[in-house]
């Protein structure tokens, strides 16, 4: 790949190679791995401390990422995969769970940390610098900023959620933002309240509130998404499960599958429009005391001049990405952390910091191979069955990024016939390899992935442990896939396993060196 640069003699104002504009984990994982590297990069935050978000959201303080501090391992990476909140550092001194022993910690205890992970690393951080307007400078960008001008060459934002994601709803004036509404339970004694959205935020509220309102309904249009049927951490939590038994067991307290046409004020009091989505049709009109908008929210865009605004995917909320995490129509403008969740949207964890860290190693190495000219890494094995094997496993039992980044990254093998031998890259999205690979006649991915079958009950599936039957395992597993350029012409399921170790000779290694017999004696 070819470098391109501003040439700072164009323009006066401060230039870097990159500038990240945003310093929450996103931006502060970046900033590590970018001072690591010993690259030229400044962060901007308007705010005056890094993790401006977590001082506000979540509103009731709890945190839905897990904090496992007690694991049966003792090894640092393996333990990152029930760690959903560290930020990734050598050697790892600052870890989360010293700020929390909480299984579900408080937002407070992310603040102190994100602060104190600045510091310790001394990343290069501009508090109080708020960027005002991003413009095209040559090939790269010009920034205004609260503090004066910069241009980059390279831009990353890491804004997070910049504002809320406000429905087209007729009366949705009067509805009360998560952003401002009252977090004192008591402040709903006796109510009839209507919670828009059926995300965490939503289910977060009606939790709060579920013991002091007369009644709490919850409507949105699609039908509620548990996490324990997804597999997506984003999607409802087991823990907000009283407010499902409430509903179940008739408590006045619903769940509702609707269309809301109209909020209207009547006297001191709501009258709510719907249109029931699944009940051919069926309208009502519902009288609550209180609305409430849990509806998410969205990536602010006001900073950017038309040149460089960013596509955004068809709900408007995120900024569509090519593979690489670069915008799909601003050259050189790149996404880091929960707003760069596009091309793994409700799958794996982008959104979160369990998932983006990894992502933003990766991220880095692709940055330095575009604007330093340093390649991205690799090792060389021979192409034998047997270490091809022996590596594989190696890396499904101990990559924490191959484990929370399921079904995005992965590993790739990428064979040289000439040779003999292979080219092991590591931590990739899976969109990314096809394209950078898409000239080469023979090389693999690995990684973790699900069963995505429609279970009736996820708790009562019937499983067949045979290894010839490893496809249609429920639970997370290692897969491979071989390919021929773009072309899938080959894929290999290992069994799933309680523990999630996968070395069993006849269920795991047998059938993997197989298929490297069978898949390289194929090519020759």
């Amino acid at each position: 790949m070819s470098a391109t640069h501003t040439d700072p003699k164009a323009h006066t104002a401060e230039h870097h190679r990159y500038v990240i504009v945003g310093a929450g984990p996103a931006g502060l994982q970046l900033s590590y791995f970018l001072q690591q590297a010993g690259s030229d990069y400044v962060t901007l935050e308007r705010a005056a401390a890094p993790g401006e978000f977590f001082r506000r959201f979540p509103r009731h303080r709890k945190l839905i990422s897990l904090n496992k501090v007690h694991t049966t391992s003792a090894d640092p990476e393996i333990r990152l995969r029930w760690d959903w909140n560290s930020l990734l550092h050598e050697p790892a001194d600052l870890p989360f769970p010293r700020y929390s022993s909480e299984y579900f910690p408080n937002a407070d205890d992310m603040v102190r940390y994100l602060a104190d992970f600045q510091r310790h690393h001394g990343l290069a951080v501009r508090f109080g610098t708020a960027v005002e307007r991003v413009e095209r400078l040559g090939d790269g960008f010009l920034l205004d900023t609260s503090s004066g001008q910069l241009s980059c060459d390279c831009l990353v934002v890491a804004i997070g959620w910049g504002r809320p994601n406000v429905p087209a709803i007729r009366g949705i004036e009067h509805a009360i933002g998560y952003e401002a509404m009252e977090t004192d339970p008591a402040r709903f004694a006796d109510q009839r309240v209507l919670i828009l959205g059926k995300g965490n935020s939503a289910f977060e509220t009606a939790s709060a509130i579920l013991g002091h309102a007369s009644m709490v309904h919850l409507a949105s249009p699609r039908p509620l998404r548990l996490a324990w049927n997804t597999k997506h951490p984003g999607d409802v939590r087991g823990h907000h499960g009283a407010v499902l038994d409430s509903y179940q067991f008739k408590t006045l307290h619903s769940v509702l599958d609707c269309v809301v046409d109209e909020i209207r004020p009547v006297g001191d009091r709501f009258e709510v429009r719907l249109t029931y989505t699944h009940a051919d049709g069926e309208t009502a009109v519902l009288e609550y005391d209180s609305v409430l908008r849990c509806t998410g929210f969205a990536m602010d865009t006001s900073i950017f001049s038309a040149a460089t605004r960013p596509e955004m995917v068809p709900s408007g909320r995120l900024p569509q990405s090519r593979p690489d995490w670069q915008s799909t129509n601003v050259d050189g403008l790149y996404f880091a952390g929960t707003i760069a969740q596009a091309r793994d949207f409700k799958r794996a964890s982008s959104a979160f910091i369990d998932g983006f860290r990894y992502n933003l190693r990766t991220l880095t190495r692709l940055l330095r191979e575009r604007y330093e000219r340093v390649p991205l890494s690799y090792e060389t094995l021979p192409a034998e069955p047997e270490g091809l094997m022996t590596l594989v496993l190696d890396r499904v039992n101990w990559s924490s990024a191959l484990w929370t980044q399921f079904e995005y990254l992965c590993d790739a093998l990428v064979v040289d016939a000439a040779s003999g031998t292979v080219r092991h890259y590591v931590d990739l999205p899976e969109d990314h390899v096809v394209a950078r690979f898409a000239d080469s006649s023979h090389y693999y991915t690995f990684g973790l992935r699900w069963g995505r079958d429609e279970y009736a009950d996820v708790f009562a599936i019937e499983r067949h442990p045979q290894p010839d039957r490893a496809a249609e395992s429920a639970f997370i597993h290692p897969v491979v896939r071989r390919y021929r350029g773009r072309t899938l012409v080959g894929e290999l399921h290992l069994l799933e396993d309680l523990l999630a170790e996968w070395r069993r000779p006849d269920r795991h290694v047998a059938p993997l060196l197989s298929f490297f017999e069978r898949e390289l004696g194929s090519a020759r």
